[in-house]
């Protein structure tokens, strides 16, 4: 049986650091979602858990500390680490005393972040929320939130984040019109006619997965959005 890899979600707005810690992660075993503002991270919680968050202070559009507030309301059990270079006894405390569970001054050894990183884990309880296993039936069709899978039969498909984010409100919606505007700013946080170009490809790719059953279809609806439609 396969271990499902902890999810962890970095926010950091240097993109050399970011990519690096993300692949230093990554090679470690864990799933890692980059964003590049406290935004960004945000709309990352409001869309999915995560084991646990690592933040920087100093960021656009969101500082860290608003943000862990925000990580607080979303998921009171996450814990989460600051990852700054800023190093003032006054905003240690401050981070502190929001809940956060540690605090890690760059430069910094990956290693130790490792360290830390693991030491939070072992704290929190092995458990699965039941708000976070959702899965659904589409005709003969299974799709796995949790797991971004989709089954049919005997073949299975790995979702990407953005197949299962998009999958997921298709099925929330299910033989209801999922208006295209409010998808594109649920699952990118913001209304764009490039994004709303990104989000139909999904669509196409999604149309050609489930096209083995007949009875299911995702349905146009000019100039409004779409339908899955799935006939019993």
């Amino acid at each position: 049986m396969s271990i499902t890899p902890h999810k962890i979600l970095l926010i950091e707005d240097d993109l050399s650091m970011g990519f690096l810690l993300t692949e230093f992660l990554e090679d470690q075993g864990f799933e890692v979602k980059l964003c590049r503002d406290g935004e960004s991270g945000y709309n990352a919680l409001k869309r999915q858990p995560y084991d646990v968050c690592l933040l920087d202070v100093m960021m656009p559009k969101m500082d860290g500390f608003t943000l862990a507030t925000h990580c607080k309301e979303l998921n009171p059990a996450m814990p989460f680490l600051f990852i700054t270079a800023r190093s003032l006894k006054e905003d240690k405390l401050k981070g502190f005393e929001l809940g956060a569970e540690d605090y890690i001054t760059k430069p910094f050894d990956e290693d130790e972040l490792l360290c830390r990183i693991k030491v939070l884990l072992r704290r929190q309880p092995s458990q699965v929320q039941p708000s976070q296993v959702q899965k659904f039936t589409i005709g003969t069709y299974v799709f796995d939130y949790s797991r971004q899978e989709l089954c049919y039969q005997d073949e299975t498909w790995r979702l990407t984040e953005t197949e299962s984010e998009v999958l997921k409100l298709l099925c929330q919606h299910q033989n209801q019109i999922l208006k295209r505007e409010d998808a594109v700013e649920k699952i990118y946080g913001k209304k764009d006619y490039f994004l709303g170009r990104s989000f139909d490809v999904f669509i196409s790719k999604l149309r050609k997965m489930l096209q083995n059953d007949p009875r299911i279809s995702i349905d146009n609806v000019f100039k409004v959005g779409f339908i899955l439609n799935v006939q019993s």
